[in-house]
């Protein structure tokens, strides 16, 4: 095998005169970098992107959620606080209540989700403390009455500030006066604080208030929807996840994990990623054609050559792999410029931010990149197997060629 390569890489290398089969070998491999580069960008931007939003959502949202299914499953929240207790991965866990709203301020009204909780999140990396720009942290007030958390957003809907009052009307309350044809009970918060959460659901339709205050809102009496998990690594979720879900009764508890809270914006976003890869990759397949004209022709520039060699006792595989090694070459050459170049833009906008953003409309200072390993192999791999097929035909033609007539007039 050693003087195949050796061939195939004398052939790529001989090439003294700039011919049109040298032409089209150099754009086989520019075009093979080129597409190699570009997935690799592209990927990273994705990447980047889907981080970044990751880092919004569980900033705000658990990793793990258990839902109680039924006003049965309240009665048996011990059961999962006893398994979450014997969970390895576990770091913290916290009761919550939760429903819909209609909250009120003079004649504006909206529509909100709120959540009751009573963990103090001031010693986390997560939740409403942090992303506190107004008022401060507290469920009570001064004067001993309710208070409520609420986002910018919303706030600026409601044309509202830290001490003003709120009024609130749980759905339930609202379909039980109308069954009752009695008015909706009204519970009425002072706004403690202002978040902003740079999620704009978030800011505009979600609110917190304490745990009592929401088991009292939503005529909880005392029990508990739920618990809220955040586990010591989040790459755990699923297999944390799959564990809870065969020690809870799945008629009771509903689990869900921070991809499942926002599945449908995360297939999305995987399907453009797929929609880009598979574009992108058409680069590098009309290189691979590229290839597949180069090596064509090249078999019949060196027809001469392959009579010379099976004259001389070379086999039909030896004369298949030279010129398969030749494609492969292209493919490979063409694959590590790409990779190197396509590595080097990632990492000069991760360093140095050539591609910057307006922070006063956006989040983020810069285009997000975020470079993986897996993704360089399976382009790299997509790259190389592109460049084995298109070498292939060439060299199943190479075979065929008689050794007789290839060298008899010479």
């Amino acid at each position: 095998m050693g003087y195949e390569i050796f061939i195939a890489g004398r052939y790529l290398r001989s090439r003294h005169k700039l011919n049109f089969i040298t032409i089209i070998s150099i754009i086989s491999t520019f075009g093979v970098a080129l597409g190699v580069a570009a997935l690799i960008v592209v990927l990273s931007v994705f990447n980047g992107f889907g981080s970044l939003v990751t880092s919004i959502l569980v900033k705000f949202d658990p990793h793990i959620r258990i839902t109680a299914l039924s006003t049965e499953s309240f009665n048996r929240m011990t059961e999962v606080e006893t398994v979450l207790k014997n969970s390895a991965h576990v770091k913290s866990y916290y009761p919550y209540v939760s429903g819909k709203t209609i909250i009120k301020r003079g004649d504006l009204i909206s529509i909100v989700d709120v959540k009751g909780m009573n963990y103090e999140p001031r010693a986390e990396e997560w939740g409403v403390a942090p992303s506190i720009h107004l008022g401060r942290y507290e469920f009570n007030t001064k004067e001993g009455g309710d208070g409520i958390l609420i986002g910018f957003n919303l706030a600026n809907r409601l044309q509202c500030t830290p001490g003003d009052s709120l009024y609130l009307t749980s759905f339930n309350d609202i379909t039980h006066a109308a069954v009752s044809l009695s008015m909706p009970g009204v519970k009425k918060y002072i706004i403690t604080g202002i978040f902003e959460s740079n999620n704009n659901d978030y800011d505009l339709k979600s609110v917190f208030i304490s745990l009592e205050s929401s088991r009292e809102l939503f005529g909880m009496n005392g029990k508990t929807q739920g618990y809220e998990v955040r586990l010591d690594d989040i790459n755990n979720s699923q297999q944390i996840k799959a564990e809870l879900m065969g020690r809870l009764d799945k008629k009771a508890f509903r689990v869900s994990s921070w991809y499942d809270l926002h599945k449908d914006l995360y297939s999305m976003m995987q399907i453009e990623r797929w929609a880009a890869y598979i574009i992108v990759s058409l680069i590098i397949a009309i290189a691979a054609f590229n290839v597949l004209g180069s090596l064509a022709m090249s078999v019949i520039e060196k027809k001469k050559d392959i009579g010379i060699l099976r004259s001389m006792g070379a086999k039909d595989k030896s004369v298949l792999r030279i010129f398969m090694f030749e494609g492969m070459l292209i493919g490979l050459t063409g694959t590590l410029t790409g990779g190197v170049l396509g590595v080097a833009v990632v990492m000069a906008q991760k360093y140095l931010k050539f591609y910057s953003l307006d922070p006063g409309k956006y989040i983020i200072d810069a285009l997000p990149v975020e470079l993986r390993a897996m993704d360089f192999l399976a382009v790299a791999g997509m790259a190389l197997f592109l460049s084995f097929l298109a070498s292939l035909y060439p060299a199943r033609r190479s075979i065929k060629v008689p050794a007789l007539e290839a060298i008899k007039w010479e």
